[in-house]
């Protein structure tokens, strides 16, 4: 499905002014009495848009690319990989291991279009106001909202999620950030105030939050024992989505059951969609063993991450027969950057010009050709398959917001177009690796014993921490180039649950990172590259840059304008991080590779819904029968 900065949180900036709609409070009905009347003159919307206008009026019937009349019923066999221990959303991120399969029991007060860009409508709320300035936003909420145990959905609630998941999980408090108060204003009605006018992101991105059941989180189990919403847990939580959890066993399998009294079933925003009786998920620790699963039938469908074995493990009978079909699908809603991450809170890390010796001794080219059959990219942008990424030379607006942090920024990136080293070849390599040494002498390093040693003649030591197979391949090509360098290199495999926890605590030399990116940035830029985050335990400034010019350049995409506001303070955000060689670039790819067993349909995917898997497709009874029997 489509990367919203909600699915960014579970791992922007509003482009335009958003015209009024002309929308008054009576397309809601009559507004409820308030405590104030700073919300009046107002205009109610049904939907928000970073970018402009709406593309589905007051009153439509549908999404466009949903089938409403697709059947219901069937069930299908997810892979998930590594494993779970905790089904508490709030504290995901900052203890245990999450189940992936809670993001289908919470619903947010509104949902993304997958034909649209940076655009939402309702779904718990009907609909929002806020004023001119962008210093509060006002939500309502739809009365007939339930929980699955039938009691309505309360502003109580929403009041709840947002202090709960502020308070304990890092990422929503860098995100929410600047949200200073959620308050009951209404029956119905929950306001949001802000700590300054004009970030115009903020009333959009509210939106986006999940509500969590006041009631239920501070009643108490079967057990008759308090619950803790500041804790794990692997009790099922009450839910308010088309699905609930049915059964599962603790880090192996997860099985929801589609909510046959959904309350939301005939929202315009949910028809067509959520057809499966059943989602269940079966854990494995690596996509080797996952990929035998599916073989065997034992899985419906699988998203392969490896262009080796996308190009030479799909030779069983099932796909030369047919039955099970290969397909990509295009990413067109997101960008995003993966590399090497070189922890800057590390001495070694510290000089910008050791940093960027660690991507001279990089031969992607190679690894490109003897691991992943030449299908992959380099990147070289944080916003990497996007518009916002930067190239060239700086000029125009971009060009002026780096002049107010010229002296805060490599002096470099105003004359040179930033590029990775390219090898592939022996010559390049050796040049590559000529211009690292010369890097790393520059910062006071030096060769002893056929060892680099830091300028206190101590010997570079680093470990690469990884949690996968396919990592700790890429890690064991790369370490030759790094010993050559005269770097002492140990790689690292630990279990996903020491993994996630030395992570979280910053604990590690070099790792393998992944920044997904909205083509929207906004708030959650601070999370991955703001000062205040980089001693956040849990945050995803997993580089722990800490940088002026940085937290300086985020603002300005937070607080742009317009749309034209927003790419040059991203280029020029872009431009800054690459500069500093913050990371070693890894590769992309703009497609999903998914293999499924042929029982499933689906209406023509949207633009922005990638492979629309599970929530667009339903279980195709024809199709199945000719398939036959699953394993």
């Amino acid at each position: 499905m489509s990367l919203t900065r909600r699915h960014l949180l579970q791992g922007g900036t509003l482009a335009a002014a958003i015209p009024a709609l002309g929308l008054g409070s009576d397309l809601f009905g009559a507004a409820p009495a308030r405590a104030d009347t700073a919300t009046q003159g107002a205009a109610w919307r049904h939907g928000l848009s970073l970018f402009g206008d709406l593309k589905y009026p007051a009153g439509f019937a549908q999404f466009d690319y949903v089938d409403p009349k697709a059947p219901k019923g069937g069930a299908t066999r997810q892979i998930a990989l590594g494993t779970f221990d905790n089904f508490n959303l709030a504290v995901a991120g900052v203890k245990g291991n999450i189940a992936g399969a809670v993001g289908y029991l919470y619903e947010t007060l509104m949902t993304s279009s997958l034909d649209e860009v940076g655009t939402s409508y309702g779904l718990l709320a009907e609909g929002a106001m806020y004023p001119d300035d962008f210093s509060w936003v006002v939500y309502r909420l739809r009365s007939e909202g339930r929980w699955h145990d039938g009691k309505p959905v309360t502003v109580e609630d929403v009041v709840f999620s947002f202090d709960a998941l502020k308070k304990y999980s890092p990422r929503y408090a860098s995100y929410y950030r600047h949200v200073v108060k959620a308050e009951k204003v209404g029956e119905r009605d929950i306001r949001f105030t802000f700590d300054a006018p004009g970030n115009r992101e903020l009333p959009v991105i509210v939106g986006e939050l999940m509500i969590m059941p006041k009631h239920w989180w501070e009643g108490v189990d079967a057990q008759g024992r308090k619950r803790d919403v500041s804790a794990t847990t692997l009790e099922p939580p009450l839910g308010s989505a088309p699905y609930k959890i049915k059964e599962f066993v603790a880090g192996r399998s997860v099985v929801l059951e589609r909510v046959k009294d959904y309350w939301g079933e005939k929202l315009p925003v949910r028809l067509g969609q959520n057809n499966f009786d059943e989602l269940r998920f079966e854990y494995f620790r690596d996509n080797t063993v996952a990929l035998e699963a599916f073989k065997a039938d034992q899985a419906d469908w699988i998203m392969e991450n490896s262009a080796k074995q996308w190009a030479t493990a799909y030779d069983f009978p099932a796909v030369t027969d047919k039955r099970v079909v290969k397909e990509e699908f295009p990413i067109n809603d997101s960008g995003r950057m993966q590399a090497f991450v070189l922890n800057t809170r590390r001495e070694m890390f510290e000089d910008a010009r050791v940093r960027r010796a660690f991507n001279y001794a990089f031969d992607f080219e190679e690894m490109n050709k003897q691991l992943f059959y030449g299908q992959y990219k380099r990147i070289d942008s944080f916003f990497e398959g996007t518009e916002l990424a930067s190239s060239g030379l700086p000029e125009g607006q971009e060009l002026a917001l780096l002049e107010t942090v010229r002296d805060k920024v490599p002096a470099e990136l105003f004359t040179q177009p930033y590029t990775n080293p390219v090898g592939g070849n022996p010559e390049a390599v050796r040049s590559n690796l000529r211009e690292a040494m010369k890097l790393v002498k520059e910062a006071g390093f030096d060769i002893k014993d056929r060892k680099l040693v830091d300028p206190s003649g101590k010997p570079v030591v680093v470990e690469m921490l990884v949690q996968d197979p396919s990592s700790e391949r890429i890690a064991l090509f790369y370490k030759p180039s790094l010993e050559r360098l005269g770097v002492t290199v140990s790689i690292r495999v630990v279990d996903n649950a020491q993994y996630q926890n030395r992570v979280r605590a910053f604990d590690f030399d070099m790792i393998t990172d992944l920044w997904g990116q909205s083509l929207s940035p906004g708030n959650e830029q601070r999370d991955y590259w703001g000062s205040q985050a980089a001693d956040q335990q849990g945050s995803q400034n997993t580089i722990g840059i800490k940088n002026p010019a940085v937290d300086l350049l985020i603002d300005k995409i937070i607080f742009a304008k317009d749309r034209a506001s927003l790419v040059a303070a991203t280029r020029a955000l872009d431009r800054v991080l690459l500069w500093n060689f913050y990371v070693v670039p890894q590769f992309t790819y703009r497609f999903m590779r998914y293999a499924r067993w042929d029982r499933f349909s689906h209406a023509p995917l949207p633009k922005y819904g990638r492979s629309g898997l599970p929530s667009l497709w339903w279980y195709d009874a024809d199709k199945a029968a000719a398939l036959g029997r699953r394993s």
